[in-house]
């Protein structure tokens, strides 16, 4: 796969259909690489006539590692002095990649923290941004959103340290999150654990992207901004970002529509995607529209 200078650092990415369409961009969450958005789901997307793009977060996958050991015990407690970055760093990747692949806008789609990336993106740069889905996140107000408490173990419990380890974790974890109303594959799932291994993993790289989650202010004023369309989508049950959160970011967007999949987690179920797809691809149209009527 590819990797593109963005921001000062390198990120690994990946497309999927043709570079003459519009340009769609999947930005992922906590920890979790690119592969975490399916090839399957990526070219179901494409087949819409999108040219998806996804990529590795800073500190995940084969994207750069950043500098700097961050503590989670000052992190929960709320004593730490400083982080290596924040979500809006990572916005700023994201804004660099495309600069990188000559894209003046695209669609912006995130999950979870990517979900949040999504919306300081489409905050600080409504000229790139077409629309904007927002999946299962949160607005960063500390009442809304917050995990059930037996998730946050999985926070502070110490770094595997085999790959065995790693893919049984992961496995437990998403027993715990993932959704119940749908089938899981476990199969699928151990190869995206073993996979992601492979291509990267960085314990440290956890620190640092938690704490530019926890740390970020409360986003609700500047999502007031947005002007583009924009749909959030989110799981009614949902264990790690609570569904108050996915409500609370569509009420703070002008116009935003809120999608509720029952019995998603958090997580992207196979059986979930013609629903989700279809609602990414209905809200792309709502930004069609609005470029036609302008240009009329």
């Amino acid at each position: 796969m590819p990797r593109a200078k963005s921001n000062g650092i390198e990120l690994e990415y990946d497309t999927f259909g043709s570079p003459d369409d519009d340009a769609l961009l999947l930005i992922m969450g906590f920890t979790a690489q690119m592969t975490s958005w399916d090839e399957s789901f990526c070219k179901l997307i494409a087949s819409n006539g999108f040219y998806v793009i996804r990529f590795d977060n800073r500190d995940v996958g084969l994207s750069s590692r950043i500098e700097g050991d961050v503590d989670i015990a000052e992190l929960f407690s709320g004593t730490i002095k400083s982080v290596p970055y924040s979500l809006d760093d990572m916005a700023a990747d994201a804004a660099g990649l495309l600069d990188a692949l000559g894209i003046a806008k695209a669609h912006i789609v995130g999950a979870s923290m990517g979900g949040m990336i999504a919306q300081v993106f489409a905050a600080r740069h409504p000229g790139r941004t077409l629309s904007m889905t927002s999946i299962m996140s949160t607005t960063g107000n500390r009442w809304k959103g917050q995990p059930a408490l037996r998730a946050y173990p999985f926070f502070m419990a110490k770094p595997p340290k085999s790959k065995e380890q790693y893919v049984e974790r992961l496995i437990k974890l998403f027993g715990f999150v993932g959704s119940p109303g749908f089938d899981r594959d476990e199969d699928d799932l151990r190869e995206l654990a073993s996979t992601s291994w492979d291509r990267g993993h960085d314990p440290t790289g956890l620190g640092r992207q938690l704490a530019a989650i926890i740390t970020a202010e409360d986003r609700a004023p500047n999502l007031r901004r947005i002007q583009a369309p924009t749909l959030v989508i989110h799981g009614t049950k949902d264990k790690l970002v609570r569904k108050s959160g996915g409500k609370a970011t569509a009420k703070a967007i002008p116009g935003a529509r809120l999608l509720l999949v029952s019995g998603m987690g958090h997580d992207l179920p196979r059986g979930a995607w013609p629903q989700i797809v279809g609602a990414i691809v209905d809200n792309t149209a709502r930004a069609q529209q609005a470029q036609a009527e302008a240009a009329a």
